[in-house]
């Protein structure tokens, strides 16, 4: 994976949930403890810390900072936020040798927090659009992609289905639905 994939999926979320930023968004995103516009605010954190451990090359764990949006930032400024976030990470993985590793549980290389990136962006923008009560499928292509990054466990068939299914987010027949999961983006 890699930075066009993360541009794709931050381009998807942006085209859905911008149009929806009148919205209420302090409803639950979906079946998180979070609201729609804690949950992005997560996404714009997440993709923060993933750029600010590649170009630092952390080796042992991760930095000690936080990003923080603001209380009370309306949902398009926090969707400002991902996308700015986004692009840090875009150019953290554009600028990064392929034998760059940094710390996410173990050494990860770029495409591992490529991949880091698009599943935040994929499953909290499933989160959101379920909280405001949209219908909305990730890209297969994505999925895929993800779960063979990081999920290399997962079962077969739909990808959507069996990256929502990996993330906690639904049950498959015949599987539960996880309570907890493990993705490994650190290379062996």
């Amino acid at each position: 994976m890699n930075a066009d994939d993360l541009d794709t999926a931050v381009a998807e979320m942006l085209e859905l949930l911008l149009p929806l930023r009148h919205h209420d968004w302090d409803v639950r995103a979906g079946e998180l403890d979070w609201t729609c516009r804690e949950t992005a605010a997560h996404v714009a954190h997440d993709l923060t810390a993933y750029a600010t451990q590649l170009t630092s090359r952390a080796d042992d764990a991760y930095l000690p900072l936080d990003l923080e949006v603001h209380p009370g930032t309306a949902p398009g400024g926090v969707l400002r936020i991902v996308a700015a976030c986004a692009g840090l990470l875009g150019a953290a993985l554009r600028t990064a040798a392929p034998g760059t590793r940094a710390w996410h549980w173990g050494p990860t290389d770029p495409s591992g927090f490529a991949a880091l990136g698009v599943n935040e962006t994929l499953i909290h923008t499933w989160d959101i659009a379920q909280g405001l009560g949209l219908t909305w499928t990730p890209p297969p292509d994505l999925c895929t992609a993800v779960l063979d990054r990081l999920f290399p466990d997962a079962p077969p068939g739909d990808p959507v289905q069996a990256l929502l299914w990996s993330t906690g987010r639904i049950a498959l027949p015949g599987r539960p639905r996880l309570t907890g999961w493990k993705l490994k983006a650190a290379l062996s």
